[in-house]
């Protein structure tokens, strides 16, 4: 499904019901809005380990401006400041309030730039296996760690100078690191990639983005999630969100034997820790 928001439509798709009976009046549950990773990939990441909390959510899948199946639109709204508008914009064409938003990796940054420039949104933030402040010295050294000099300099070639040429190569030399759980490789696999958006955001705004002090600003309560083993937003920069965040109002939880995603290397811990703050009343 897609819905107009600005100058294009936006891919869509839902699991589960708004409104479920319960005795005689039919009762509310959140809507968990899930942002998915890249820049340029899909929400196919998500599934299906996403779809058991339907139990106590409509779960929606977003795909981003010029991302996946959404259309595609011009570069100089390939911004987090556009993204996260987008999810006011989208919201609002759907009538959804308050919602739960859920960002893994790139998607954990547009969610921090919607959160932050729409602090009275959201009804609660769960950030994903991402960073606030993108720093390549970190993501070297936690490539090399986990594959060896050769990956740390194929690591450096792509995000020293994303073209097509050396993307082609970091997808088959780094991104088998990222992930502990063989079905991660299978799930990149499925993704529609757009690679003109994840060139064009890595060689610009990712590295010169900081929202760590405008974290101050969220109002809602806020669960971050990592993996020990991440080596392209590395615990560090979790560990950095969470003590930018409001005191307060951050839930942390770590994942080791975790890269990249911890839904897909830790799914039964991670599937129950979201579960829990979704339902929770806080």
């Amino acid at each position: 499904m897609r819905v107009q928001v600005g100058d294009g439509r936006l891919f869509f798709d839902v699991e589960g019901a708004k409104l479920v009976p319960d005795g005689p009046r039919m009762r509310e549950r959140p809507t968990l809005l899930l942002l998915h990773g890249g820049p340029g990939g899909d929400h196919t990441t998500f599934k299906p380990e996403m779809s058991e909390l339907i139990d106590v959510a409509q779960v929606v899948y977003l795909e981003h401006r010029s991302q996946g199946r959404s259309d595609r639109t011009g570069p100089e709204r390939w911004n987090l400041a556009a993204w996260a508008d987008d999810v006011v914009a989208f919201c609002e064409a759907l009538e959804i309030e308050h919602p739960v938003v859920m960002g893994t990796s790139f998607g954990g940054m547009a969610a921090m730039a919607y959160a932050t420039r729409h602090p009275e949104h959201p009804g609660k933030l769960i950030l994903c296996s991402t960073a606030a402040r993108w720093r390549m010295e970190r993501v070297f050294a936690e490539f090399e760690r986990l594959g060896g000099p050769e990956a740390r300099a194929i690591a450096e070639s792509y995000w020293k100078d994303p073209t097509p040429e050396h993307a082609a190569v970091y997808l088959k030399v780094c991104m088998p690191l990222y992930t502990r759980n063989r079905d991660g490789g299978e799930k990149m696999g499925r993704v529609k990639w757009n690679i003109d958006v994840a060139t064009h955001f890595a060689g610009g705004e990712q590295r010169t983005m900081n929202m760590l002090a405008a974290l101050s600003r969220i109002r809602c309560p806020t669960l971050v999630l990592a993996g020990e083993d991440d080596p392209v937003t590395p615990i560090s920069e979790s560990e950095d969100i969470v003590a930018a965040l409001p005191e307060g109002l951050v839930r942390f939880e770590r994942f080791p034997n975790a890269g990249h995603g911890v839904v897909t290397d830790a799914p039964r811990r991670a599937i129950e820790v979201i579960r829990e703050f979704v339902a929770s009343q806080a």
